[in-house]
């Protein structure tokens, strides 16, 4: 278990912060890039507990927490000598696609993207799903300079997904979905 008697340490006033294996970097590290994103994308999410109930309520505080399990594991290189080091499962992917088809299987077909927009916790959804796109991004960068636990990668580009599936269910099952039109202004 966590615990944290002191908030601040003054450990990072000169730009430098440790990663899991005490490793310090500086804070503009694609690494560290990374886990703000993260946690971004987790502050986000937070927002959409607060129009949810029941089980819809209960996946998302699971994904929040699977969001701090991404956080441990990418603050951890993968070559670290840790024993047993937290790192995202395949079990957590895979119960993310299944959501997502349970979720999809209700929805009519696109026939167009969708805007952000709908229901409040709809918009809300899209922009935690466009910040866990920007999380993924980093995440990929990330790997580009050191390797990432490829079901990390593979658990935040669900996670998008899902986000945008719960985006169109809110959406009265797609019935409010804002879809765009092409060009639709252009000749205004």
């Amino acid at each position: 278990m966590v615990r944290l008697t002191k908030i601040y340490t003054r450990g990072g006033d000169k730009g430098k912060t440790s990663l899991g294996d005490g490793t310090r970097v500086c804070k503009s590290d694609p690494r560290i890039i990374a886990l703000c994103a993260i946690d971004e994308a987790n502050a986000t999410i937070g927002l959409v507990r607060l129009d949810l109930s029941g089980h819809l309520e209960q996946m998302i505080r699971r994904i929040q927490n699977d969001l701090f399990d991404l956080g441990a594991d990418i603050c951890l290189p993968v070559k670290t000598k840790r024993e047993n080091p937290l790192r995202l499962s395949e079990e957590q992917v895979k119960r993310l696609e299944k959501e997502i088809d349970t979720l999809n299987k209700d929805l009519s077909p696109l026939t167009s993207f969708v805007l952000p927009g709908g229901t409040k916790a709809s918009t809300h959804l899209h922009l935690a799903r466009t910040v866990t796109r920007r999380a993924e991004c980093a995440m990929i960068s990330l790997n580009k300079k050191s390797p990432v636990n490829p079901l990390a990668i593979q658990y935040i580009n669900r996670l998008s997904d899902l986000l945008f599936v719960l985006a169109r269910t809110l959406n009265d099952h797609g019935n409010r979905d804002v879809l765009w039109v092409p060009g639709e202004h252009h000749s205004l």
